[in-house]
């Protein structure tokens, strides 16, 4: 898997391509680990480019926002593929993470948040 972080009104974007399964889960955990370590806690996941998530991608994404929330931080989600979007409606976490269509979507919501 590819992770390309950019960063954008202190948010860090991490724009994630290939299959998210146990071997790069555990690579998308290290990097949030090192996000956390820089203090930076709002983050965003652009899955546009992730062609595959099995169980174990998804317990990843479940232990990021525990970690996230833990930190008082927030974890979004955009740009998901029809047939990982029914995953999250499925497995019902859909209803637990914050899902938008669109990356720029995702990140005008944390301008709202902040301005509020």
């Amino acid at each position: 898997m590819e992770i390309n972080l950019t960063e954008a009104n202190g948010v860090a974007i991490l724009s994630l391509k290939g299959r998210l399964d146990l071997s790069s889960g555990s690579l998308l955990k290290e990097q949030v680990k090192k996000l956390f370590e820089d203090e930076k806690t709002n983050i965003h996941l652009n899955l546009a480019d992730v062609e595959f998530i099995n169980s174990s991608g998804l317990g990843t994404l479940v232990s990021l926002m525990k970690e996230t929330r833990l930190r008082k931080g927030r974890l979004t989600l955009s740009n998901l593929a029809s047939y990982v979007q029914e995953i999250f409606d499925i497995t019902q976490l859909s209803h637990i993470f914050e899902i938008f269509v669109s990356q720029e979507e995702a990140m005008n919501s944390y301008q709202t948040v902040n301005a509020g």
